[in-house]
């Protein structure tokens, strides 16, 4: 009986065996990556840098080159916008009338010839005004406030125009003649064109920028490369040079580019090739329109500025 059952037994293991391991052969096969094995990404660790400054995001146009998709950045000199424009305007016309206030002794003194001097003024006013933008700060008020500057400068005109007030500096470093009556024309028209720009386009938009750097780099360097490379006279205005109109559009050009880009790197503006070849075309008119024989009717700080803000509102 032991000897059947041992038999039996062998003979029943081997058929159990095949046929868990034909079953097992035929079910459908998983396999199993060992957890420790999955790949996993490498921690990433961030530590702030004083030195390192925020990506600008980038614009999805392939022809701007400086983003104004952010918040304009406005260096407010106190956390109370009413006491920034307070602070800015007083610091915009310490420089403004700092500024004034050397060319008036050194017209007092003789240093450069009285045109010349009355170009540097010419100059160097409306560029520093408008370099002293960034200070105010994003409210509403704050183009009324810068505005105050050139604002008082109208005033001074007047009265020193009108006679009622004597200021033979001046009179000496704004004037051709010495004439105090020269400032009710040209100094007059100069300080309310950066008056009507500051208020009503402001430092967000190039309509301001090309009228003010027309006038004041275009113009003024106009008149000073003229006066000394100028022989050469245009055959439809013997008052005017081709040096001269070369000069008004290159540096009215070269001026509106860079404070393009001085007002796109705090967010003001959107800085782009296409602004940059309008700024060229802007320059160009107006330099032409300089030219033309209406300027001896006109006054060039009248035609100037009025021709540049014209042309921009078609273009930007």
């Amino acid at each position: 009986m032991q000897g059947c059952e041992l038999t039996t037994r062998t003979r029943f293991f081997p058929r159990m065996m095949f046929h868990t391991l034909r079953s097992h052969m035929l079910q459908p096969k998983r396999f199993v990556v060992p957890l420790l094995l999955t790949p996993t990404p490498a921690p990433t660790f961030h530590f702030p840098s004083p030195f390192i400054s925020k990506p600008k995001p980038t614009s999805s146009s392939s022809s701007s080159f400086s983003s104004a998709s952010t918040p304009p950045r406005s260096m407010m000199l106190h956390h109370d916008p009413l006491v920034s424009d307070v602070y800015a305007t007083a610091i915009s016309g310490v420089v403004a009338f700092s500024t004034l206030r050397l060319w008036e002794e050194t017209a007092k003194r003789g240093l450069f010839d009285q045109k010349l001097n009355r170009k540097l003024v010419h100059i160097s006013i409306g560029l520093l005004f408008i370099l002293c933008w960034p200070l105010f700060s994003a409210d509403n008020r704050a183009p009324f406030f810068a505005a105050l500057i050139p604002g008082v400068n109208i005033i001074k005109m007047l009265v020193i125009g009108l006679g009622i007030w004597k200021d033979e500096a001046t009179v000496k470093s704004m004037s051709r003649f010495g004439d105090y009556r020269e400032l009710l024309k040209g100094p007059l028209y100069y300080v309310a064109a950066i008056t009507l720009a500051c208020i009503v386009y402001w430092r967000t938009s190039p309509i301001s920028i090309a009228a003010i750097c027309n006038l004041c780099a275009g113009d003024g360097m106009a008149d000073i490369v003229g006066r000394r490379f100028g022989g050469e006279k245009l055959p439809y205005n013997r008052n005017k040079s081709y040096a001269g109109s070369i000069a008004m559009a290159t540096f009215g050009f070269l001026a509106s580019i860079a404070y393009m880009w001085y007002f796109s790197s705090f967010g003001f503006i959107e800085g782009s090739w296409k602004m940059v070849l309008g700024f060229l075309f802007v320059s160009i008119v107006t330099a032409f329109v300089e030219s033309l024989p209406i300027s001896s009717e006109l006054d060039d700080n009248l035609t100037v500025p009025l021709t540049s803000m014209l042309v921009s509102s078609m273009i930007f």
